[in-house]
């Protein structure tokens, strides 16, 4: 019996299920019946559900439908909206090109206007000044011609420095030009790339493959840009390079202008510098033609002169003979013995003989003397006469030969 015991123990306890509850038939019909009234409700929730579902759907399907034709169609307009932008600003980026290109042309024309100017005008000017400092004696004066080269030379660099700001106007305007290609290029750009993804949008369809649903947390739409910015973005950029284009057009008659005028200007100084030179050499022509008459003029008188000398000299060397006689003559007489040692009239006449010879003597020494002043008088003025020819010779040198030589290669045009 202890062996029996033990071997119970070894067994795990086994719990004894509850008889089922008992149920009156009472209570089996209502639960039939309620059993049936709720399947019935369930069926009636079940087809209102089923018919509010069907048309949730296709309300839902309609919605989606309109939300997407109404998409499609503001994708088409915005595309159409980038189209025509893009087709703005690259009508208003090539007039501004062309308007580059047309200011490069005038930059070019400054450019040799300047040129010109500081190489050939003003060189052949200052040339001019420096030669007619090679002037000699009396003609290195401050006459019509140098006032008006001096004059020329200021307008020349007034030019040249009003030809160099507007040159730097310019640059500037066309550096302008420039940002504004700029900024149209990286709004063409930007709108490049929009019309590609809208029309890569516009292409897709519901069905499309590759379509994706976004899972994350950053928001879809980060755009915070509204449309009024954009439309102003544009129309901003499109209306500085209408203004910018206006600026350089007004540039480019400002420049026609200028060179019109600059042109004017210097040819007019030019032709009263001309006419000065002219002038001063027709001047210079005619004052070195008296002074070679008059220099012949005293060349013939000098040798006039010096023949008169030579009669002078001739003359008073004849007179010694009749001195010589008229002494030789007293001289005998005054060998006469006594009483005819008398003065008688022939001793007057030999002693009135002397006196009138040593008088006559004396003034043809004092007109020789005289006339040798004057030749010396003449021969000095000869000598000044040719040096005030050579003189003239050297200015008409510089000015017909030099100057004008100079002067004829400046050639102002409307470059």
């Amino acid at each position: 019996m202890e062996i029996n015991r033990t071997k119970f123990k070894d067994y795990a306890l086994v719990a004894v299920p509850p008889p089922p509850a008992r149920f009156t038939l009472n209570e089996w019909h209502r639960n039939n019946k309620f059993r049936n009234r709720i399947c019935l409700d369930q069926q009636k929730l079940a087809d209102s559900v089923i018919a509010e579902s069907d048309r949730l759907i296709d309300v839902v399907n309609e919605k989606s439908d309109l939300n997407k034709r109404d998409t499609d169609h503001k994708l088409e307009e915005k595309i159409k909206d980038i189209e025509f932008n893009r087709d703005e600003i690259n009508n208003q980026r090539k007039e501004v090109c062309i308007e580059i290109e047309n200011l490069n042309t005038y930059m070019d024309r400054l450019r040799d206007a300047l040129r010109s100017l500081t190489e050939d005008a003003m060189e052949v000017c200052r040339k001019c000044i420096i030669l007619r400092e090679g002037r000699l004696g009396i003609d290195l004066c401050c006459d019509a011609t140098d006032v008006e080269l001096k004059k020329e030379f200021q307008i020349i660099d007034g030019a040249n420095n009003l030809l160099r700001r507007t040159l730097e106007q310019a640059n500037e305007q066309v550096r302008r030009l420039r940002s504004t290609i700029y900024f149209m290029d990286r709004d063409l750009e930007d709108k490049g790339n929009v019309l590609k993804i809208d029309s890569h949008n516009s292409s897709l369809k519901e069905t499309s493959l590759n379509l994706s649903i976004y899972h994350g947390f950053a928001p879809l739409d980060p755009a915070n840009i509204t449309l009024e910015e954009w439309e102003q973005y544009t129309r901003s950029n499109i209306e500085k390079a209408a203004k910018e284009i206006n600026s350089a057009r007004q540039l480019r008659s400002y420049v026609d202008t200028l060179l019109k005028q600059v042109v004017e200007d210097l040819r007019n100084q030019s032709d009263i510098v001309n006419e000065a030179f002219r002038q001063r050499i027709e001047e210079t022509k005619e004052n070195k033609l008296k002074l070679e008459v008059q220099h012949s003029e005293v060349a013939r008188q000098a040798n006039e002169m010096t023949r008169a000398i030579t009669r002078l000299e001739k003359a008073i060397a004849e007179k010694e003979g009749y001195m010589a006689l008229a002494h030789t003559r007293l001289g005998n007489r005054a060998q006469r013995p006594g009483m005819e040692l008398c003065k008688d009239f022939v001793e007057l006449s030999l002693v009135n003989e002397v006196a009138e010879l040593r008088r006559n003597c004396a003034t043809l020494q004092q007109q020789r003397a005289e006339a040798e002043a004057s030749l010396r008088y003449l021969l000095k003025t000869q000598i000044q006469l040719e040096e005030d020819i050579n003189v003239k010779t050297n200015t008409l040198k510089i000015d017909e030969v030099d100057c004008m030589s100079l002067r004829q290669s400046v050639d102002y045009h409307a470059y």
